[in-house]
């Protein structure tokens, strides 16, 4: 299992190919994104790489993704409680959206409490859904190259709840 500093080199290795692939293929007319779209994917990747790592399940201990935090890394050390290193937050479907999850459950309460002050950029709400997609599969991207490094296999989620649930099927 790669460190957080070698999954941090990879992705950011892979980025950068994707960065040149995709001015390549800008400039020969091949793909036309809108800058929107390229500064969504980066911000989504970004997210994902360096803030939403599949590692916070280790939130309980010292790893870069809490660290990166700040003074706010305490707030994943319940998600570090709830779920087990490699578990179902290591999935490569459901492991991203816990990660999402988790973290709407905390700042959407807070979001409500902050409603006049969130008011002014209620815009970013109303993106084009081709930004929003383009957001998500950076994000995406980012925890699936993590996946990979570790060695996990693309159907582990699946594996793991029908493991669960054939429990209570007999």
């Amino acid at each position: 299992m790669p460190s957080g500093h070698v999954h941090n080199l990879i992705n950011s290795s892979v980025f950068a190919l994707l960065a040149a692939n995709g001015y390549i293929s800008t400039r020969a007319g091949i793909l036309i994104p809108l800058p929107s779209q390229m500064l969504a994917f980066s911000g989504g990747f970004w997210v994902g790489t360096l803030l939403l790592s599949p590692d916070l399940d280790l939130a309980t201990q010292r790893v870069n993704s809490k660290r990166n935090w700040g003074m706010w890394g305490w707030i994943w050390h319940p998600y570090g409680m709830m779920f087990t290193h490699r578990g179902l937050s290591h999935s490569y479907f459901f492991g991203p959206l816990t990660r999402v999850f988790y973290l709407g459950a905390i700042l959407i309460p807070l979001g409500y409490l902050l409603r006049p002050a969130l008011w002014r950029i209620r815009s970013v709400w109303h993106l084009e859904p081709r930004v929003w997609i383009a957001l998500v599969l950076g994000y995406y991207v980012s925890q699936w190259l993590h996946l990979i490094a570790d060695g996990i296999p693309f159907n582990h989620g699946w594996r793991r709840l029908k493991h669960h649930y054939s429990r209570f099927a007999k």
